[in-house]
């Protein structure tokens, strides 16, 4: 088993779960590593430009290739980050809440991200009044949230949220500096599985996990760390930057197959191929029941 090459299109079965069949994503052209805003980062450790633009390329056409529509947004001078377009906001149908960046430095990327929304027909709401950052910490799972607090966004935050749409959110604290977002510790492969980083989360969490996930894959110390948990879901296809041996099976034996593609240059920030996009057909349930019995922490 060889986990490299994308499901082709015409492979894909009626009934596959719709994720990340349309995705926002920013090119590297001013991706770079000139400041430290996580554990990852050291800008003493030089980017190859050349080799993350191959990079990015071959996660565009890995995606593609797994039938995902690309759209992008053009990137900013000075804004290096911008490329990790998963942190922009949380898209809800034809609405999309804007993120509140914990770090000044990738503040101003919102505006940029906001505008490409709007040109595509895209509803701004309101950000949230404390830090929260996008899709990155706020991930969808079975109609809901599962969302991260601590390193980068707020609790808080996710109280606003839910009081403002309805949504059904499970907020877990984030206490390990390696995954300082919660897409680094969580990645649904549909409505009943998800990967699992049990580092990344505190006891309590992990119970919570183990009740809302039905068929959990717990990935190894070795495995989150090499960033598998941050992968993109297209229908059968996963798009991941690492896969061992052990965890292909376990994906293969629930039908899914593995498609790794290095992202190790943007690895160098923190990132992964989660990161560089940003699941633009995303519909959340709106629950009915009041904020607190909607969240974990």
């Amino acid at each position: 088993m060889t986990p490299t090459t994308a499901k082709a299109p015409e492979d894909v079965t009626e009934g596959d779960p719709e994720w990340g069949r349309r995705v926002l994503m920013c090119s590297p052209e001013h991706f770079d590593v000139t400041y430290s805003i996580n554990v990852w980062m050291d800008p003493d450790v030089m980017v190859d430009f050349d080799r993350a633009w191959r990079q990015w390329d071959d996660l565009v056409c890995t995606l593609k290739a797994a039938d995902t529509e690309v759209e992008t947004v053009p990137a900013a001078q000075g804004l290096p980050d911008m490329v990790f377009t998963a942190n922009s906001g949380i898209v809800d149908g034809a609405t999309v809440t804007p993120a509140r960046m914990r770090a000044p430095e990738r503040a101003p990327e919102v505006e940029h991200v906001c505008s490409r929304f709007e040109e595509l027909g895209w509803t701004i709401e309101q950000p949230p009044a404390a830090p929260q950052e996008g899709a990155g910490d706020a991930v969808a799972f079975a109609g809901g949230l599962v969302a991260g607090y601590g390193p980068r966004s707020s609790a808080s935050a996710y109280a606003g949220l839910r009081a403002r749409h309805g949504w059904a959110v499970t907020a877990l604290e984030l206490t390990d500096p390696r995954y300082y977002h919660v897409d680094l510790g969580f990645c649904p492969l549909d409505d009943r599985a998800a990967m699992v980083v049990p580092e990344a989360f505190t006891a309590a969490g992990r119970a919570a996990l183990a009740e809302l996930v039905e068929d959990p894959v717990v990935l190894t110390p070795e495995e989150g760390a090499a960033f598998c948990a941050n992968a993109v879901v297209a229908g059968r296809t996963v798009v991941m930057p690492h896969c061992t041996p052990r965890l292909g099976r376990e994906l293969e034996r629930r039908g899914f197959d593995p498609a790794v593609c290095d992202v190790s240059e943007f690895g160098k920030a923190g990132g992964g191929c989660r990161c560089l996009t940003l699941a633009l057909n995303v519909e959340l349930d709106r629950a009915a029941a009041p904020f607190t019995a909607g969240v974990v922490g």
